[in-house]
C-alpha cells in the first residue's frame, strides 16, 4: 500500500469514527445520549370532563419538565411521559392506576386534580408498590393513612384553617366568634377547624350553626349571632350561601369580621354580595404564581414553549411534580427500579416553582402555602396587595 493509499484509507477511518460519535450523542437534547436507559413516568390528569381545562394545563406543565429534565444533561436516562385520564371520576382514576402499573417501565407516577380520585387511587399504588406524588389534591386522608408510596406537593386541606384560625385570634386579635357551616362535610371540617384552632390561640366560640345548601334566608341565625356581638363570624361552606349571609349581615348591621374558606372564592361570591362583598376574608391553599419563587421563570418557558392551552390555575404544581420525580430518579440512579424510587422520593428535597418541597413522616409537604385574600371593588385580590388591612377588628384602609 502506498502513501497516497494509507492517507486516503486514514480519513475514511477517521470519518467513520467522526460519524459513529455523533451517532452516539445526538439525540435527545441538552447532552442526551440516544442509548441512555428509557425511564417512564405516569401523570395522571382529567383530561377530559368538567376539569378538562385544569387537567390540560397540568398535563401540558408536566411534558414541559420532562423536556426540560431532558435538555438539562443532569440525568443518566431519557425520561417519557406517560398521560393517563381520570376524567375527575374515581372509578375511571383506579383504572387508569392500573393501566400505569402495569406498563413495567414506569418507575414512578403522579398527578390528580380531585381528591375523589387519589383517594381512590392512593390504596391502588400502596398495594402494588408504586410511588405516587399528589399534585393539587387536598383532602387531609391522601397523606393521612401514612402509605410510604404516597406523597403530596400541594399543602393539604386543614393548614388552611390551622392558619385562618391563628391569624385570625394572634394577629387580628379576634376573642369571639360565631361558626356557621352548609351542614356538607366540606363546610363543617373547614368551619370546626378554623373554630378549634383558634380556640387553641385564645379565642372563644360563641356558637355554631348549621344553614342548608340552597337556602335563602338567614334572618334567624343572624339575628341570634348579631345579640352575641362577636369579634368575627366564619362561614364553612360556597360562594352563594356565603353571599346571601354576607348581604343579610349588612342589612342587619352586623359589622364584624366575616372569613370563609376558598369555597367562596370566586366571581359568583362578588355578583350576588353585591356592594356587602366589599372587605370579605377568604383563605386559600397555595399563593399567585408570580410571588413564587421560580412562578416568573415558568409563566417565561411555558409561553416559549407555545402550548395552545394554557397552563391555568395548576400547571405549576404539575411542573414541579414530574420535575421534581425526574430529579429524585435521575440523583438516585433509580433506573426502572419501583422500590428504590419509593424509598429515595420519601427522603427526597427539591428545590422548584414552588420553592423547597420535602415531606413529613406522612408524605406531606412540608412546603405551607397559603393566601389570605380579600374582595375589594368586586374582585379577589391578595390581602397583602389590597391596600386594606383589620385593624381593631374592622377593615380599614392602610
Amino acid at each position: 500500500m502506498n502513501i497516497d493509499t494509507k492517507f486516503k484509507r486514514g480519513l475514511a477511518l477517521t470519518a467513520m469514527a467522526a460519524a459513529s460519535a455523533v451517532m452516539l450523542t445526538g439525540c435527545g437534547g441538552g447532552g442526551g445520549d440516544n442509548k441512555a436507559e428509557v425511564v417512564k413516568i405516569g401523570f395522571i390528569a382529567p383530561i377530559t370532563g368538567n376539569n378538562a381545562a385544569l387537567g390540560v394545563g397540568m398535563k401540558n406543565s408536566a411534558d414541559l419538565a420532562v423536556k426540560h429534565a431532558n435538555a438539562s444533561g443532569k440525568y443518566p436516562y431519557k425520561f417519557e411521559l406517560v398521560v393517563v385520564d381520570d376524567a375527575s371520576d374515581p372509578s375511571t382514576a383506579v383504572a387508569a392506576a392500573n393501566k400505569l402499573i402495569t406498563d413495567k417501565a414506569v418507575v414512578a407516577s403522579g398527578g390528580h386534580f380531585n381528591s375523589g380520585c387519589s383517594l381512590a387511587t392512593a390504596p391502588v399504588f400502596h398495594k402494588n408498590g408504586m410511588a405516587f406524588l399528589v399534585s393539587a389534591a387536598i383532602h387531609p386522608d391522601i397523606t393521612g393513612k401514612g402509605y410510604k408510596e404516597i406523597n403530596r406537593i400541594i399543602t393539604e386541606a386543614k393548614a388552611q384553617n390551622v392558619y385562618a384560625g391563628s391569624l385570625a385570634a394572634k394577629e387580628w386579635g379576634v376573642k369571639t366568634i360565631c361558626l356557621i357551616n352548609d351542614r356538607t362535610d366540606y363546610g363543617k371540617t373547614n368551619a370546626g377547624q378554623f373554630g378549634e384552632n383558634a380556640v387553641k390561640n385564645g379565642a372563644q366560640v360563641l356558637s355554631d350553626d348549621g344553614i342548608n345548601v340552597g337556602q335563602q334566608d338567614f334572618s334567624a341565625v343572624l339575628t341570634n349571632i348579631k345579640a352575641k356581638n362577636p369579634d368575627c363570624v366564619y362561614f364553612g361552606g360556597m360562594a352563594t350561601e356565603a353571599a346571601l349571609i354576607k348581604r343579610q349581615m349588612a342589612d342587619l348591621q352586623i359589622n364584624c369580621l366575616f372569613l370563609s374558606d376558598s369555597g367562596i372564592i370566586s366571581d359568583t361570591f362578588n355578583k350576588i354580595a353585591g356592594p356587602a362583598a366589599e372587605g370579605m376574608i377568604a383563605f386559600n391553599i397555595g399563593k399567585p404564581l408570580e410571588d413564587l419563587p421560580g412562578g416568573k421563570k415558568f409563566m417565561e418557558d411555558y409561553a416559549a414553549a407555545k402550548y395552545p392551552e394554557p397552563y391555568d390555575n395548576l400547571g405549576h404544581f404539575g411542573y414541579d411534580t414530574v420535575m421534581m420525580l425526574c430529579d429524585v430518579i435521575g440523583k438516585n440512579k433509580v433506573g426502572t427500579d419501583r422500590k428504590k424510587a419509593i424509598e429515595a422520593l420519601r427522603k427526597a428535597e427539591y428545590d422548584g416553582v414552588l420553592g423547597k418541597t420535602s415531606f413529613d413522616e406522612n408524605g406531606q409537604t412540608k412546603n405551607t402555602l397559603i393566601t389570605t385574600y380579600i374582595s375589594k371593588d368586586g374582585k379577589w385580590v391578595a390581602y397583602e396587595k389590597s391596600g386594606l388591612q383589620v385593624k381593631d377588628k374592622q377593615i380599614v384602609a392602610k
